[in-house]
């Protein structure tokens, strides 16, 4: 509807009116501007939130998953020594995990004070006390750690990396907020103390307490705890066994204490009390701490079960290891090595041996390498991996237990010590260049002759006697052949040891062992070792025993021998080829390798000494030929306390010195002929039927002798009453006498109250002794030496009553040793290698 005006200008007067209403269109679009701003923020940050969401949806979308098998810790393995007492952790966490129930509510406290004081309070993540933190560090003072509760501690321990990314943050929050969704407060705070790293290879607060103070959890007093409570921050920074970190240590315990004060664990009082003790008291040295204890045993031990159980894992599974050690004896063991006990040449000679209990074959302590050479964890350990040739203590083994077990040898069987060559035609030599012929088992064996070992190996058999050798543990990494039969195959120490044993255990072989059994975390075990295993007579066993005393105490061995002891041995040596000889220009009698293995009924020891490597000065001379010995010795000395002797069983005879099996006939006949093959002797019956004619034969010739000397005796007896008379006549005649009432005494020796000696040497009364030696009141003794009181004892030499001993001498008593025997009396000792009765074995000379 249109407007009435008067006039037109009364309606460009209205029109004027109205002009600055239509104008007032500013502050609305002022408004509107404003409004369309905060609809746009109000849109971004819809859109900034929904891109905020998404991101933090991304970061945890390949968040770990709170696996429970994660949160178990890898736990260290626990190795006990043979009495049951801790010895070492092994692993590359050193842990023991407690449960909350035996966490002491001082520590839980200390923890609390300084790591997180709300922890009963949040939800995972403390967004109060991360604030709160960021405004104490901005004024410089102190308080628990913050930013990060125990909750987080424990992701970012079990389930995350250490980079520091928005990222990783983003998903600690996240699944520490989950954790504590699914586990209770007590669950984490056991999870937390179980796992924190406390420093020197401490993992938890029960291996922390061990560790640093030897203590269980529940000994530990409040400054301990604190100082405890106070490492998680920088483990390395306040370790207190290091010098230079006392001081940061104490202020940091300190600080610990403090912070306990002011949440209300301890008073003011405790605090300042704490306060005064002194941070490294009672804490032990970094040395204990780090330094594994024993290494060449630990390195044994773990080998063995590694092998044992191939699928463990040592480091991470928690094993108790309850092993054979003796810390008394590995002490000793490492101090003979590594001290001045035993004169060694120079720092580079080397030792390697294995001390063992003789009957159940738990290895008690390990000697590996010198200086350099010293046993390293997870490195070449001598004891159990050396590769050396064993030289002359295989003779035992290897030719004269199986004679004794297959062939029914009697300890004086005759072995023809003459010229010998391998069947490729090379000189077989014994270590003095000399020949002995005819000689007992028992003198073979003593004194170490090489010709004699060979022909008894070959008359057993090649094949029977490394059938034999195995039985007792040895290995052969190559075929055997003649010269094995004196010693050419490597062996180490625990391998000789463990067959050795087996001689001074009635014949039953258990293989040398590190480890008794092993524990499981769910409490079921597996036990280690076999069960002794009979793989000789026992015949055989102590026949060897005895023989091999008379190596200690009269033969090759002797600086071995411990009075006190029954002790039981060998030597062995190894020498160079002519090549190496002129290759390093060392002198002929050069030594390459000394072995010595002996035992007593409580101990077997196996020892080598030599050199790593072969060089100009790197070889053994002849005045250290006998360090493994005494190495032995010392061993011997301190620790066996058993002084009982070898019991002789039923199964043998004895026949003045020397031992025969019971029901094998008599072994009488010197065996001079050995064939030059590697067969087994037959055993038919035709040579059964031989040796009873023999037998029959001897026993005629006895009867024979026994009727002889009967009127021989009646003769003397006439004669000597004849002679007394003759005497009681002259001494009545004669006005002065000449010694002590010897009417006519000896011109060329003789004895007290002698009426005619011999022309040649004499014995006590003796009316008609032999012309060149005899025994005490023997009527009618050898003509070359005898026995004591051997009625008819043999007419070429002998020992104490032997009815059939060797025909060059031997024994005790006997009047012409030979001349160029060996061992440790020999007149004539070697001029070209060997030592102590030993020959060259690994150029098979």
């Amino acid at each position: 509807m249109s407007e009435n005006y008067r006039s037109r200008e009364e309606r460009r007067q209205v029109q004027k009116k109205k002009q600055p209403a239509s104008k007032k269109t500013k502050p609305k679009g002022k408004t509107s501007f404003f409004r369309k701003f905060l609809i746009s923020c109000l849109l971004l940050g819809i859109v900034g939130l929904v891109a905020g969401v998404a991101t933090f949806f991304v970061m945890i979308k390949d968040a770990p998953k709170l696996e429970k098998a994660k949160l178990v810790n890898p736990l260290s393995s626990k190795i006990y020594d043979k009495d049951g007492n801790l010895v070492y952790e092994y692993g590359k966490e050193k842990r023991t995990n407690v449960t909350y129930d035996q966490i002491p509510k001082l520590v839980e406290n200390a923890f609390l004070a300084t790591e997180d004081s709300r922890f009963y309070e949040h939800s995972g993540v403390d967004f109060k006390g991360t604030a709160r933190a960021v405004l104490v560090s901005l004024k410089g003072d102190y308080g628990s750690q913050g930013g990060s509760t125990i909750t987080q501690q424990v992701i970012k321990n079990y389930f995350l990396s250490m980079e520091k990314t928005s990222k990783r943050k983003v998903q600690e929050i996240y699944l520490a907020y989950k954790l504590e969704q699914q586990y209770s407060k007590h669950e984490i705070l056991e999870m937390y103390l179980n796992k924190i790293n406390l420093g020197n290879r401490s993992y938890g607060i029960a291996t922390a307490a061990q560790n640093y103070y030897g203590k269980e959890l529940k000994d530990l007093t409040l400054p301990e705890v604190a100082m405890l409570a106070g490492l998680p921050k920088a483990p390395n920074n306040y370790d207190p066994t290091k010098k230079e970190n006392v001081q940061r240590a104490t202020e940091r315990r300190n600080t610990v204490l403090n912070l306990m004060n002011r949440h209300g664990y301890i008073t003011k009082a405790e605090m300042e009390e704490a306060s005064k003790v002194p941070v490294d008291k009672n804490i032990k040295s970094a040395a204990e701490l780090q330094a594994m204890p024993y290494t060449a045993f630990m390195d044994a031990v773990v080998k063995e079960v590694e092998k044992e159980i191939p699928d463990v894992n040592i480091g991470s599974d928690g094993l108790e290891i309850y092993t054979t050690l003796d810390p008394k004896a590995q002490k000793l063991a490492d101090n003979i090595l590594n001290t001045n006990i035993i004169n060694y040449p120079n720092d580079k000679f080397q030792g390697a041996f294995t001390f063992m209990d003789t009957k159940t074959g738990e290895v008690r302590a390990i000697g590996s390498g010198r200086g350099e050479n010293k046993a390293v964890f997870k490195g070449h350990n001598m004891a159990i991996e050396l590769d050396r040739a064993a030289g002359s203590t295989m003779k035992p083994i290897f030719d004269y237990a199986p004679a004794i077990e297959y062939l029914k040898w009697a300890t004086y069987h005759q072995i023809d010590d003459s010229p010998f060559k391998y069947s490729t035609g090379q000189e077989v030599r014994n270590a003095d260049r000399s020949h002995l012929g005819p000689i007992s088992m028992r003198e073979a064996l003593t004194k170490s002759r090489n010709i004699p070992a060979i022909k008894t190996a070959k008359e057993v058999g090649i094949s029977k006697s490394k059938e034999f050798s195995e039985k007792l543990g040895i290995t052969f990494n190559v075929a055997p052949t003649e010269s094995t039969a004196i010693g050419t195959n490597e062996a180490s120490p625990t391998e000789i040891a463990g067959a050795y044993a087996a001689f001074g255990n009635d014949g039953k072989y258990t293989k040398p062992h590190f480890v008794k059994k092993v524990v499981y975390p769910d409490g079921k075990s597996q036990s280690f070792g076999q069960k002794p295993k009979s793989v000789m007579a026992d015949s055989t066993a102590y026949m060897i025993t005895d023989m091999l005393r008379s190596v200690v105490t009269s033969g090759t061995g002797t600086s071995a021998n411990v009075a006190s002891l029954d002790v039981a041995g060998k030597t062995g040596t190894t020498n160079y080829s002519s090549k190496q000889l002129a290759q390093y220009g060392i002198p002929e009698s050069a030594t390459r390798d000394s072995w010595f293995a002996g035992y007593t009924p409580q101990y077997t020891m196996a020892v080598w000494t030599g050199y790593t490597k072969d060089g100009k000065d790197e070889y053994i001379s002849s005045k250290n030929t006998k360090i493994a010995q005494l190495i032995f010795k010392e061993m011997m000395s301190e620790m066996a306390t058993d002084k009982s002797r070898f019991k002789m069983p039923s199964s043998v005879i004895q026949e003045g010195s020397e031992l025969r099996i019971k029901g094998e006939k008599r072994d009488s006949s010197p065996n001079t002929s050995v064939p030059d093959t590697t067969e087994q002797p037959k055993q038919d019956q035709q040579q059964k039927t031989e040796e009873e004619k023999n037998q029959e034969e001897l026993k005629k010739q006895e009867e024979l002798k026994k009727q002889e000397e009967q009127k021989k005796q009646d003769e003397l007896k006439k004669q000597e009453e004849q002679k007394k008379q003759d005497e009681q006549n002259k001494q009545n005649e004669q006005n002065n006498g000449n010694g002590q009432g010897t009417p006519n005494p000896p011109t060329n020796g003789g004895d007290q109250g002698t009426p005619n000696p011999p022309t040649n040497g004499g014995d006590q009364g003796t009316p008609n002794p032999p012309t060149t030696g005899g025994g005490q009141g023997t009527p009618n003794p050898p003509t070359t030496g005898g026995g004591q009181g051997t009625p008819n004892p043999p007419t070429t030499g002998g020992g104490q009553g032997t009815p059939n001993p060797p025909t060059t001498g031997g024994g005790q008593g006997t009047p012409n040793p030979p001349t160029t025997g060996g061992g440790q009396e020999t007149p004539t000792p070697p001029t070209t290698g060997g030592n102590t009765g030993e020959a060259p074995s690994n150029n098979g000379q």
